[in-house]
């Protein structure tokens, strides 16, 4: 489903998530008071306006509260980061993810209003740490502190073996979610389905879990 977007702030991490929406599809509506961020993206959003995102009544007159979510990706202006969430909720904008520099601004973001609070350079760090120690993680989503989902490379140490064999879930706590052998893609396999070698498995499980896992492949 079509949906509309609009990004206030468009450093690397603003310019790259309003390009990507559009690309998938979506209205997007990119922000920013510098001319030259604004110019960089004319043509590769829906619309690109410079304009001051402090001011309330700029903020009205775009329409922002008619957009299905609003990205707050101001860096390293954190006053100006919290304000704009501040009216971004006071307007009754309906879903605000905001953009954190750490774990005391991201507090004070879900404090004032943001729906979803972000940390793109951490979790891009803990992302590159894990492919760095491990060549069989291939990819890694952070849904919280605790959980993730990875898609791991079976290694021969777990190979030409059934999942009800493996036990994971009993060992590990770790439920595979998707299976991958070549182009076939087997979703919530069942105990039955064999794990062959340089299968790609989608794995969601705690921290600890996950840990526990990569040890016995690799």
């Amino acid at each position: 489903m079509k949906k509309q977007f609009a990004v206030i702030g468009l450093g690397r991490f603003g310019a790259s998530v309003a390009k990507t929406l559009y690309q998938m599809g979506h209205d997007v509506l990119a922000v920013d008071n510098c001319e030259a961020k604004v110019q960089e993206l004319t043509g590769r959003v829906t619309q690109a306006i410079q304009a001051d995102a402090h001011n309330e009544e700029v903020l009205k007159s775009l329409g922002i509260r008619n957009f299905d979510t609003v990205v707050v990706a101001i860096g390293t202006d954190i006053q100006a980061n919290i304000l704009v969430t501040v009216m971004l909720k006071e307007q009754g904008v309906r879903c605000i993810v905001a953009k954190a520099q750490n774990e005391l601004h991201g507090k004070v973001l879900a404090k004032v209003g943001a729906d979803k609070v972000v940390y793109p350079e951490r979790d891009m760090g803990v992302r590159l740490a894990h492919n760095l120690v491990s060549t069989n993680l291939l990819d890694q989503i952070q849904l919280s502190p605790e959980y993730s989902i990875l898609e791991v490379v079976a290694t021969p140490r777990i190979g030409n073996q059934t999942l009800g064999k493996l036990n994971l879930r009993a060992k590990y706590g770790i439920n595979v979610l998707a299976l991958k052998n070549g182009d076939q893609v087997t979703v919530s396999p069942g105990a039955d389905a064999a794990i062959h070698p340089d299968d790609i498995m989608v794995v969601l499980g705690t921290k600890k879990g996950i840990e526990n896992l990569m040890k016995v492949i690799q």
